[in-house]
């Protein structure tokens, strides 16, 4: 008999295969499936918890990025699931492999980079683990915040009509990877965005606040790709999407990329990944007012990307009008290996 493969299954059959054997049965407590796992802490707030490993020559290449950048994304991005569920960090845990090529100046680096956006966002290093790796360097980071309860967003909650947002730029991390892995030259325009790639910045300030407004529905952080991480929420509220690929919003840095070496900047923003920016479904009635007062903290439009339908399953394309087809969907961690 054949057995699926790994690469053909995906990172997402995995987790769902992992799922079937650990049912959560309290419902108090949401595991598998969300951005975070949800604990009962006391009677206003619940626990949120998760983590992320990084893999040297998978996620990173140390030939690329400093070590400082290193300490500052490995946090950052553990930080990006706790924006996603409306909540603030607490504490950190940090589980390290480290080869005998790396020495003790990186390490200090390292930590350097970490404890900046740590201090930054009250995040506290409250212990781990270290250990001797044979080859790659390998970085395990667990994140512990909180979040009202009554405020928690998941990526069950979308409903048809909704409108589909995002908090910020799409496709300058992207960007960054490109311009590394094909060797174009280092510019002005390139370090910005090999910084965006190496440096993203979560959205808890903007997690937070949206949280709490009446008419905020599911809500997910942008790692995989846009057209991935819709299909999260899709699965999840059991709903369909379309989403309009001429109002992803970029910026003018990748407007001009897209001048100077021709790039697709709209698949770029679309399946690129590594935004850290967040994606929210938000009642089409309530969307002015939400935006308007957005407006005035953030100092930038809660950008509109498309629409929830009631097609489950379903995503359609469209740029300009004229729906259309695209090749790739997102990064998978197996079937991209």
């Amino acid at each position: 008999m054949n057995m699926t493969t790994l690469r053909e299954l995906g990172e997402f059959g995995l987790i769902k295969r992992i799922a079937e054997y650990f049912p959560v049965q309290s419902e108090n407590m949401s595991g598998i499936g969300d951005d975070c796992a949800i604990l009962p802490f006391n009677d206003k707030e619940n626990m949120l918890v998760t983590t992320d490993m990084l893999i040297e020559n998978r996620h990173f290449l140390l030939d690329k990025i400093t070590p400082y950048e290193l300490g500052y994304k490995s946090l950052s991005v553990n930080l990006s699931d706790i924006a996603a569920m409306g909540g603030t960090p607490v504490g950190a845990f940090l589980s390290i492999g480290i080869p005998s090529k790396i020495d003790l100046l990186f390490i200090d680096r390292f930590f350097e980079g970490l404890k900046f956006l740590s201090g930054k966002t009250h995040t506290l290093l409250l212990g781990g683990d270290t250990t001797g790796s044979p080859d790659n360097l390998v970085i395990n980071i667990a994140v512990i915040g909180k979040a009202e309860k009554d405020y928690i967003k998941r990526r069950s909650s979308a409903k048809p009509g909704d409108i589909v947002c995002v908090t910020g730029n799409l496709g300058d991390s992207a960007a960054g990877l490109k311009v590394l892995l094909e060797n174009v030259p280092y510019t002005k325009l390139t370090k910005y965005f090999i910084r965006q790639h190496h440096m993203p910045r979560p959205h808890l300030k903007e997690g937070q606040w949206l949280s709490k407004q009446d008419g905020i529905r599911a809500m997910i952080d942008i790692s995989d790709g846009v057209e991935s991480d819709i299909h999260r929420i899709m699965e999840s509220s059991l709903v369909g999407a379309q989403l309009e690929m001429d109002k992803l919003p970029v910026s003018k840095e990748l407007n001009l990329a897209q001048q100077q070496f021709s790039w697709n900047i709209w698949e770029i923003a679309l399946n690129g990944g590594e935004d850290y920016c967040l994606m929210t479904t938000v009642d089409p009635l309530k969307y002015e007012n939400i935006n308007e007062t957005y407006l005035k903290i953030f100092h930038h439009p809660l950008y509109k990307i498309g629409t929830i339908t009631g097609h489950t399953g379903k995503l359609e394309l469209y740029l300009n009008g004229r729906k259309i087809t695209t090749e790739k969907h997102g990064f998978d961690h197996f079937k991209n290996m």
